[in-house]
């Protein structure tokens, strides 16, 4: 079952359970997949589920900074309601590496690319985001990148 089928059947489930707040984490979702949609339709393009993993993990990014941000203006209940979302969100990404998995998958994506200095961190890192798109955190990845290839 692709993704897009696992959202619309959870989207369907949800109605049926009248679950207002995961209801409504489920319809920004496919909003912002059909958003996605229609930019690159304009260039001929498809969005498969590389894509929507993607747009799943910035919308955990933003949701995450937009909780911790509530946070610090004491507005709990509106951080409660951001990581309430992340929640949902969470359920359709893949699980996330350890930090060993990382390490590992790092060590082998430097030895596919055949990686030997600083300059090939862009080949690696696009073995890595091939492989591991919303399974680590790539904005924290690339710093251990940089260092073993120094």
């Amino acid at each position: 079952m692709s993704l897009r089928d696992q959202l619309q059947t959870t989207l369907k489930e949800a109605m049926k359970a009248k679950e207002a707040d995961r209801l409504s984490a489920l319809r920004l979702i496919n909003a912002a997949i059909k958003d996605r949609e229609i930019a690159v339709r304009a260039e001929g393009g498809e969005v498969d589920d590389a894509a929507i993993l993607a747009i799943l993990g910035k919308m955990v990014k933003q949701r995450q900074e937009s909780a911790r941000a509530y946070e610090e203006g004491g507005r709990l209940e509106l951080a409660e309601k951001e990581l309430a979302e992340i929640k949902v969100i969470s359920e359709f990404l893949p699980k996330q590496l350890s930090a060993d998995e990382v390490s590992a998958a790092i060590q082998a994506a430097i030895a596919e690319a055949g990686a030997t200095s600083i300059r090939d961190m862009g080949k690696v890192m696009a073995v890595l985001k091939g492989k591991y798109t919303g399974q680590m955190d790539f904005g924290a990845v690339g710093p251990t990148v940089k260092d073993m290839l120094a």
